[in-house]
């Protein structure tokens, strides 16, 4: 399973810069680059000031943004009302082609990162700040160019009619999840005060979310909820515990994933695009998954669907955390496919967690596809030629996100590996309440409870099972740790 320290705080400056060269000493390791060249920060400051700005005006409509607190790199905004029985939805998506020359600088060095690294420190962003926090984000009160996708909703959610066009527009108010659903626990269903925005837009969230996310189990997707860590430095310790997760991360989601699946339909229509793909589990996976599931007396319904299955699993639960563990096997072959005109098809084009067609268009300020996929679909849906900049550059999309992904995963792992030595680094010795998630031939790996720690450990364990045990090694250099049943 995934595991990622997403934050580190705390009262103790020594603890926390002692983390934090290290994650810089993993940076250099991986060749992640630190600054922009001068050239293309040149070019940056020469776009921000001189973006190509559509004509078309939106700014009469009330935006908000919803994302982690303290975000500025804001690639969406979302405007939700309510449309007789159904909704309509208005999602802007940042217009980072307004700020790009193709071929120019901040092309060239998009290309080379791929997409924004994110360590627990700091991000290494995709294109330059002045662009992807400033002129092309999407930033309360501020007028921006974007692409807004525009949905009519039937009364279950389901999409009527899509317009995409290019527009500019003005957020109203910046929302991290938290305000989003305090807001929603706070107002009831029925429509709130109009002159409310926050609660009318998180009311609208919740209701189009909800919808979305029973129409994604109709059809069969699958979401994996995965973990992310937070460590605390006090006193010379750190302490790790993992993140709490609130609906409204989901329901946001939803938008994202609906536009996503619109896009894909537009690229198979016009032939031209790229397609995020993930093959299905073939069942043999599946069964050896059930199976499993068996073994640890977690009851699987008859008839219920395995995404159905997953989103029921609970993190507080040992032996479904264990089953969280292992469904990351349904998980893989994820990729990138491109839509080439006088070319068959590729042989997947759906998602299995989205159970559609699926494409990557709503983050392009921290993501380099998206890009090229958002001018894909503009072009082919105003029934015009995709841009020949944007056919040369397709069939090369998928091994530069690809290599991207990779070095994503590598920091991720990297980082989260130093932390939980640190964590560990003076505890050696001492026992621990703990789950066995994985076995192999000398043992497995186990979570502990407290804290959130996932590290391997020898000795005779049960899968699922409740385990002691005891910190043979915590080693802060190599960022390891690992432990023996006690």
């Amino acid at each position: 399973m995934v595991r990622r320290v997403i934050r580190v705080t705390g009262s103790d400056p020594a603890s926390v810069a002692a983390l934090e060269e290290r994650f810089a000493a993993i940076r250099a390791r991986l060749g992640i680059p630190a600054e922009f060249p001068s050239g293309v920060q040149a070019a940056a400051q020469q776009a921000a000031a001189a973006p190509d700005l559509p004509a078309a005006d939106l700014t009469d409509l009330e935006f908000v943004t919803v994302d982690p607190p303290g975000s500025t790199d804001l690639d969406q905004a979302m405007h939700l009302e309510r449309r007789g029985d159904g909704f309509g939805v208005d999602y802007a998506i940042a217009d980072v082609p307004a700020f790009v020359t193709p071929g120019g600088p901040v092309d060239a060095e998009a290309r080379r990162r791929g997409q924004t690294l994110y360590a627990p420190d700091q991000r290494t962003p995709l294109h330059p700040p002045v662009l992807s926090e400033g002129a092309a984000s999407l930033l309360e009160g501020q007028v921006r160019p974007a692409f807004v996708w525009r949905f009519d909703l039937d009364a279950d959610g389901d999409v009527r009619r899509t317009e995409l066009v290019r527009a500019m527009v003005r957020s109203r108010r910046r929302l991290d999840y938290g305000q989003v659903q305090a807001a929603a626990d706070a107002t009831p269903d029925v429509a709130p005060d109009p002159d409310e925005l926050v609660a009318r837009q998180a009311v609208l969230l919740r209701a189009v979310g909800v919808r979305r996310m029973a129409l994604e189990e109709a059809r069969g997707g699958a979401n994996l909820p995965l973990p992310e860590q937070e460590v605390e430095a006090v006193d010379g310790h750190y302490n790790l515990t993992l993140r709490p997760v609130v609906a409204a991360e989901d329901w946001n989601a939803q938008l994202s994933l609906m536009t996503g699946m619109a896009a894909a339909r537009i690229m198979l229509d016009a032939g031209v695009g790229v397609l995020r793909t993930l093959p299905a589990p073939d069942a043999a996976v599946v069964s050896r998954f059930r199976l499993q599931a068996q073994a640890l007396g977690v009851a699987w319904p008859a008839g219920s669907s395995l995404g159905t299955f997953l989103r029921g699993l609970r993190r507080d639960e040992p032996r479904e955390l264990a089953l969280m563990h292992e469904a990351g096997a349904l998980f893989r072959g994820a990729g990138y496919a491109p839509l080439l005109p006088g070319r068959a098809a590729p042989e997947v084009t759906t998602h299995a967690a989205v159970a559609a067609p699926y494409a990557h268009v709503t983050a392009p300020l921290r993501r380099l596809v998206d890009r090229f996929g958002l001018v894909t679909c503009a072009a082919s849906a105003a029934g015009d030629d995709v841009p020949e900049w944007v056919l040369q550059a397709l069939e090369g999309l998928p091994a530069a996100m690809s290599a991207s992904d990779q070095l994503a995963g590598a920091l991720d792992r990297a980082c989260t590996d130093v932390v939980e030595a640190a964590v560990l680094s003076q505890r050696v010795g001492e026992e621990f309440d703990a789950v066995a998630v994985d076995l192999n031939h000398t043992g497995g790996k186990v979570q502990l409870t407290d804290p959130a720690v996932l590290a391997p450990c020898t000795g005779e364990l049960r899968l699922g099972e409740r385990a002691r045990v005891r910190l043979a090694s915590a080693d802060l250099d190599a960022g390891t740790v690992h432990f023996e049943v006690a």
